[in-house]
């Protein structure tokens, strides 16, 4: 059974970083597609990055050159360092793995 597992959210102010992190149980990241998708009140789940099997990464315009995704093979994790972050980026994170699974979401929320 596969799970994820997110960690990493909470508050930050506006222009600060975050380093989101998605773990794994029942499946080597190495070996699949995995994205960050985030959903605001409101509005519905925009794919944010992603990670190919060989490393390709993909990001949505709205966060490039601010959002960097990569792995960590030896931890079967993948993050989501969030630099200069701003409001428009409070949403909900959800980790995926090969368009499958889902983690259970965290919350990052962009405040003064």
């Amino acid at each position: 059974q596969v799970q994820l597992v997110e960690s990493g959210g909470g508050l930050v102010q506006p222009g600060g970083s975050l380093r989101l992190s998605c773990a794994s149980s029942g499946r080597i990241f190495s070996e699949y597609l995995v994205s960050w998708y985030r959903q605001a009140p409101g509005k519905e789940r925009e794919l944010v990055a992603t990670i190919s099997r060989g490393g390709t990464t993909t990001y949505v315009d709205s966060v490039k050159g601010r959002f960097t995704i990569y792995r960590d093979n030896a931890w079967n994790a993948v993050y989501l360092q969030m630099n200069s972050l701003n409001p428009e980026d409070t949403a909900v994170y959800y980790c995926n793995s090969d368009n499958k699974f889902w983690g259970q979401g965290i919350q990052v929320t962009v405040s003064s």
